[in-house]
Parts: C-alpha cells; structure tokens; sequence
C-alpha cells in the first residue's frame, strides 16, 4: 500500500479523501460528542488542542506508511462527517484492516457507513489485490457487530484482553473477515445500492 498516493474513491451516497489537518474545524461541537467514541481505542479529543493533535498523528501514521485515514464526506450535504482508515498492512500476505471509524451521531442515518465500507473494500479487493479484508471491533459494541454482519462480514472470534481502550482498561476485540471470492456476492446482494461510478 503506497500511502503517499491520494486516494478519492466516490458513490452515491459518500465520498473519501485523504483526512486533512483542516477536517471538522466547522464541525468541533460534533466531533467533541463523547458518545461517537465511546468503543473507540483513542477518546474523544475533547478541544481544539486535542483536535490538532487527533489530526497531527493521522497525517503522521500516513506518512509513515502505518495507516490510510480518510475524511468521509456526505454528498448530499457536502460535510465532512466522519473518518474512516485502511491499516494492519500485510502486502505479502494480501490483507489488510479497515477501522478507525466513527460518524458523526446527526449523520448516523442508514446506510452512510455501508456506503464508506463499500468504497473501502472494492479498493481493497479491486485496485489493491487483497485477498482478504479484516475488521475489528470492541467486544461491547453491539450495534457495530451486528452492523458488520448485516454487511456480510463473517464473525471470527473474540482476541480477548487484546489491546488497551480508554481509560487504560484492556478491551476485548471481537474480529470479522471477508474474503475476495465472496466480494462479487457481496456487490450484487448488500451493496447493490450504491454506484461505484459515483
């Protein structure tokens, strides 16, 4: 995966871009929400101050080669909405993670976060070559793991005290996979909706 490379990939319904150092300066009292991060490993950034640096420390995981973060952006209204990040790079192995994703709660509607997932994967499964594409979330997270479902992801187990969550308690992950035969399945049945010409 080539991290300098930017990246826009387009539906009906979103649009991703590489995150900017500018993202959600108009948007802070949405992004300070404690509720959207509730089950994230990194809390709410609770300022301006710890907006910076949310923002400073994705561009620098880009430049490293560590993450992908994007901006995701709703056409209807043309708002930065949210973020969303391809990660875990595995290049010889043909994998990747897609995570790191929160949207705003006014824009937590049905279907955006579909609409971001299904750009993430056809990149992944399309232009990237992946075989296969991991996603992770917080054990409590009931509404994300049934989300994950209803995409077609298949549950794989629970890593337990896997990693440290806010607050330093340790979190345990519950992990979801889908592989490249099942992508054009996937296309025509759960993400038939969204236009990939955009």
């Amino acid at each position: 995966m080539d991290c300098s490379r930017c990246i826009t990939l387009k539906n009906s319904r979103v649009r991703l871009r590489p995150l900017a150092p500018t993202d959600f300066e108009d948007r802070q009292a949405v992004i300070f929400d404690p509720e959207i991060w509730r089950y994230t490993i990194t809390p709410s950034p609770g300022d301006a101050v710890g907006l910076a640096a949310y923002l400073t420390e994705a561009g620098q995981a880009r430049e490293k080669g560590v993450r992908y973060p994007f901006a995701i952006i709703d056409r209807a209204s043309g708002r930065v909405v949210g973020s969303t990040s391809y990660g875990s790079f595995a290049v010889e192995d043909k994998r990747l993670e897609t995570g790191g994703t929160w949207i705003s709660r006014d824009f937590q509607r049905p279907g955006l976060n579909r609409a971001a997932k299904h750009l993430l994967l056809q990149y992944a499964f399309g232009e990237l070559g992946c075989e296969r594409v991991e996603l992770k979330t917080d054990a409590r997270n009931w509404q994300s793991r049934e989300a994950l479902q209803r995409m077609g992801a298949t549950e794989e187990g629970t890593l337990r005290s896997h990693c440290l969550t806010q607050g330093g308690r340790r979190r345990d992950s519950v992990y979801f996979g889908m592989l490249k035969p099942e992508w054009d399945g996937l296309l025509l049945s759960v993400f038939r909706e969204f236009d990939a010409r955009g």
